[in-house]
This record gives C-alpha cells, structure tokens and sequence, in this order.
C-alpha cells in the first residue's frame, strides 16, 4: 500500500468511527409473556444486521441441532439464550444485553424473561430503557404476565412502546387476529402514560416485518420494526433535568487531592457550576472534573468523573451534589411503589436495608396503602406484599435521605430494599413524593436521662427478651426471675405477650403481619422501659428473627439480652397449658407457631435455656447469676 493509500485509510476509518459516535444511541427492551419469541426476535434483528461472525454462524448451527427448538433450520434464540441452562429449558433466565448498530442508529436490547418467577429481571431491564417491544404470540393475545409486564414498563419510566405481534404465520398472517390483539391492547394502555405506542405484526422466526417488508403482510401499511426503531423520536429526560451527582466514593489518593467520585444522574454538569449538599445546604463551586483520561470541561449523565470543588464541605460516600438552585428533596418518610421481588412476603414494619445511590439506610414500609391489580388496576387492601405483587405505600428511613421524583430522575428516584438477613434483594421501589412531618412535632430536651434514672435504682436497665414456642415456658420463668429481683430490690416490669393483646395490641390479630406489627410496639414500649431505668423482661412468642433483631437495635449496645427458652414442640404440645394445641391440630386455630405459622429459633442468643434439664426456679437462678456477673445489678 502507497504512502497516499495509506492516509486515505486512515482518513476513511477516522471518518467511520466519528460516523459512528455521532450516531444516537436507543436502549430498548423485550419484554412479555414466556415462549412469545423475544429471544428469536432478538437473534433475528442481530442476524439481520449481519453482526453474526462466520465462526459464530457455525457454532449457532451446531447448537441449534442440540438446543434448538425449530427442527433442521437456526434457532436465532440461541444467541442470547447464553446460559446452559436456559438452552436446555428452551427459556430465558437472565437479563441479555446485546448491542447492534444500523447506518441511522446504535442500540443496547436487553432480552428479558418471560416467566413470572424472573418478573424482576424484567423490572431490571426496562429500568434504563427509552423503549418496550412487547411481544405477545397471535395464538394467545395478551395474557397475565404480558398485562404485568406493560405496567411495569409503565411504571418504571419506559416512555414508548411496540406492540409486537409475533408468530403472525402461525396465525396464518391474519389481518382480523391481529386488529382484534392491537384494539385490546390499546384499550389496555389507554390511561398509561406512553409518549408513543404502535403495534407491528411480526413473524421474528422467518423476518416477516422485522427489518424487510414481508409479502404475507401486503395488508399492513405501517414500518417495519427495525424502521419504527430507527425512527421513533426520544430524549433524555436526565440531560435535560438539574445537576444530580450521588457520591459514590471521596478520593484522596494524598494530602494534595481531595476529590468526590461517582456518576452524573441528571443535567450537564460544567466547571464553575454552583452545587450544594443535599442533606446541609453548604454550596460550592465546581473547580475540576477529573477522569483517568483527562479533564473535562463538561460531563454528562452516565460519565464517571471526579468532581473537586473550590471550598472544603462535609461531603460523604451516599451524599448527592446537585444544583443550587434546584436541590433534590430531603426526608426520611417518602411515598412510593413497590414491586416486590421476595418469596418471602413483605409486612409493614419489618426493617429492611434500603440502598438509594451510594447511601445505605435502615428502612421499613410503614403502611402498605394499596395493591394494585396488573389486569384490572383495581386498588385492593391488603397487609402483606408477595411474589410479584406491586403495591402502593409509604416508607420511613432511620437517617433522611436525599431524592427525586422517580419520574423526575430514575436514578435519584429508585432504590432497593434488601433483606438484613439473607441479605438478598427483596424490593425495588419508585419514589412518588416524600411525606412531610408536622415541623412543630421534635423531640423534647428532658433534665433527668436514662442514666439518673438508672443511678438512682441502683441498676443498669437492660430488657431480656424471652422467646420461645407457645407453652415452652417463658412466662414461667420469666415471672420466676422478676421475683428474685424484686426480692433485691430492683425495678422491674414485665410485658408478657397475653397481658398485652388486652389494652396495647387488643386489635392485632395473628396473621404474619400482626405478630411483626405485634413485636413492633412491644419492643417501642421496652425501649421505653429502659430509658425509665428500669429491668425489663419481655415474654413473647417473636417468631422472627428479623423482628427481634429489630428489637435489640433499637437498645444501646449490651443492654439487650435475648433469652431462648429453648423447648421442643412436642414437649410443648405436652403440657399444653392453655389447651391451644390440641385445638390447633384440629384445626380450630389457624397461623399457629409451630404449626402452620413459622418459628424462626435465635441463631446466637445471649442466654439459651431449656426447660428439659431444670426448674423453672432453677433457670431464673442461672439467669439471675448472669445479670450479676454483667454488672446489671450494680450501679451505673
């Protein structure tokens, strides 16, 4: 090659690739019910874009005499069914992200699941699309899960849809089937909030209507949908918004630099732009915008940056910059919806980690206002949250936190909940409006603290939080106990589990989501107690791990004391004091612990008991000697 063929080269590839960068860039998802065909459609369009290597052609081709579902020809699907899993089960499991490019635009798809099971794998891939191709199968129309997953597409901020009818030739290209499908559909979505909404027969097996026009579909004078993706107009609502930069990490590689890591979320943030603290108000100016490669003078939503700024601030990892002139709202009660994710049911009051940017907070809903039925949109009441179920509530952190309006900015609006336990990711939830408290409503500056209190008694207060199986023999002992320390001279009182389902918690019932509410209150009114001083026994079922931890996180450290009182069930059912057993495995008690209501035992409790080896007078003496030996009996 010449001196000038080489430049020319040069120049033609230069061209090419700035070609390419100027292109836009559409994020869109499939989405719908399972077997409906997103992964072929899928596997077509990539196909279709001749993205496809030679080597992987033939690989495609061995795997679809193997995997494949479509006899002797390709199975396209097979290109993002990437998991062996899904291959042999002929489903997608995971979320896919494929990119492909035409001469008119860039696109990141993401192949989403089809089963009910994976619905939040779905909510994952419409969180960060401009776009849903939902496709349905011309045989079945629209079903639950297609209904379920429109909604949330809605709901997640998705502002265009495409309804894709596919497997139209199995359906023998039917104009009438497919009019019938597009007006149920458009009835369907009629108060959803879509910027645009077309429906497309396709057949994605063999490209009908997928990127060429196909001769079986004369009767359809609407784009391909290759054509409505390169075409449909879109704009990114967070370029548009004010300055949002949630703190991801404050670098200080030395003495010299002091800079704040992270992602822009919203709005152009420039050099000299004014930003303050969301949560103190304190404002400074931008000074530098630092990256691996460079400077810069501007960086826009989705850039990593690191943002130094002209004054020095109390600025943290999970604190948000933003403009001046226009902060992100600050609270710690906040409305929102919730999909929730979990085989585990969700119950207000239990406390969960909620994570919102780089922050990480202590949460819980604390009331489940509505649920929403996915066909009817009908609000319906209930207390608890399942599998899949999207509901509408309100929620409360330990710390306020700082945020948007999910549809003012999705990332500033959006968080998860996780559980403190399993730590597995049981919610994601949408940020609707913050709840403001009464401003005359703050806690009262008292002379006399805990510590006088407690002085004055001679004691340290801490609570013993007795838990165990109906009749394992808690308020026995626990009763056994407040004797002996009455007899010291100590101040006690014991809120036993039956005393106070008559005044405190008479309207709780024993559903799952009473007993959290249930131990919510008793244990408020314990911290209560202990902040008056004084020795507190607790004798409650607490079936939850979750709500007892809750429990002793609302007591200073070494002041809570989980006793297990640790008795068998048929030990239990033995003695049966209140004859609660025999008419539970007749069937008269329903939600009863142990039986068909769970008992989740303390995997490291303070004190372990059991009423096998002693008396209950012999127990409230090892109890006593444990107190003694921690110092609760002496003055603080």
């Amino acid at each position: 090659m010449g001196f000038v063929e080489s430049i020319q080269g040069r120049e033609v590839f230069s061209s090419y690739i700035a070609s390419q960068e100027n292109k836009g860039l559409l994020r869109f998802l499939t989405c719908g019910s399972v077997d409906d065909g997103k992964s072929t459609l899928i596997g077509r369009l990539l196909y279709d874009s001749k993205l496809i290597f030679e080597d992987q052609l033939s690989a495609l081709e061995r795997d679809s005499k193997k995997h494949g579902t479509v006899g002797e020809d390709i199975d396209l699907a097979l290109l993002v069914d990437g998991l062996e899993a899904e291959r042999e089960q002929g489903i997608t499991i995971d979320v896919a992200y494929r990119f492909f490019a035409t001469d008119k635009r860039k696109f990141i798809v993401a192949d989403t699941p089809g089963h009910e099971q994976y619905t939040r794998n779905m909510a994952t891939g419409a969180s960060t699309a401009d776009l849903a191709v939902l496709l349905v199968d011309a045989r079945k129309g629209m079903l639950t899960q297609t209904r379920r997953h429109a909604f949330i597409a809605s709901l997640l901020g998705v502002r265009h849809v495409v309804l894709a009818v596919n497997k139209i030739d199995l359906a023998g290209y039917d104009q009438a089937r497919f009019e019938e499908i597009k007006a149920e559909f458009e009835a369907f979505i009629a108060s959803f909030e879509f910027d645009s909404s077309i429906a497309i027969p396709i057949s994605a097996r063999f490209g009908d209507n997928v990127s060429a026009r196909s001769l079986n579909l004369g009767w359809f004078d609407g784009p391909t949908l290759m054509e409505h993706l390169e075409t449909v107009d879109f704009e990114d609502a967070a370029m548009n918004g004010p300055i949002r930069f949630p703190v991801q990490w404050v670098n200080r590689p030395d003495h010299t630099f002091r800079g704040y890591s992270g992602t822009v979320s919203g709005g152009i943030l420039r050099k000299g732009d004014q930003l303050a603290v969301a949560s103190s108000g304190k404002t400074s100016i931008v000074e530098r915008l630092v990256t691996y490669d460079g400077e810069l003078e501007e960086a826009h939503p989705g850039q990593a940056v690191t943002v130094t700024l002209k004054d020095e601030l109390d600025i943290s990892r999970g604190d948000v910059l933003g403009s001046a002139n226009n902060r992100p709202e600050v609270s710690d009660q906040f409305a929102s919806h919730l999909i929730w994710m979990s085989e585990t049911p969700l119950y207000a009051g239990r406390p969960y980690i909620l994570k919102i940017g780089g922050r990480t907070v202590t949460a819980s809903v604390t009331e489940i206002k509505h649920k929403i039925d996915v066909n009817s949109f009908e609000h319906l009441s209930g207390k608890q949250l399942d599998l899949n179920e999207i509901a509408f509530c309100n929620l409360s952190t330990a710390q306020p936190i700082a945020f948007d309006p999910y549809e003012a900015n999705k990332d500033t609006g959006s968080f998860i909940l996780i559980d403190r336990m399993t730590n597995e990711t049981v919610a994601a939830g949408l940020i609707w409006f913050g709840l403001r408290r009464a401003t005359n409503v703050h806690r009262q500056a008292l002379n006399i603290d805990k510590t006088a209190r407690a002085q004055l008694m001679g004691q340290k207060p801490v609570v013993l939080w007795f838990t165990g199986l109906s009749g394992s023999g808690k308020s026995t002992i626990a009763n056994a106990l407040e004797q002996k320390l009455h007899d010291l001279g100590k101040k006690t009182y014991i809120l036993d589990g039956d005393n106070v389902r008559h005044g405190l918690n008479r309207d709780l019932g024993f559903t799952e989501a009473d007993r959290v509410e249930n131990i919510r209150r008793v244990a408020e009114t314990a911290k209560l107690f202990v902040d008056a001083g004084v020795i507190t026994l607790v004798s409650f079922i607490s079936p939850f791990k979750a709500e007892r931890q809750m429990a002793r996180e609302l007591m200073e450290e070494g002041e809570f004391y989980e006793v297990y009182v640790d008795t068998p069930f048929d030990d239990c059912a033995k003695r049966d004091p209140k004859g609660l057993y025999a008419r539970a495995l007749a069937g008269e008690i329903k939600n009863f612990t142990g039986l068909d209501s769970p008992y989740e035992p303390p995997e490291a409790p303070e004190i372990t008991i059991s009423t096998q080896d002693a008396t209950p007078d012999a127990l409230a003496e090892r109890i006593l000697e444990r107190l003694q030996q921690d110092g609760v009996l002496s003055a603080i």
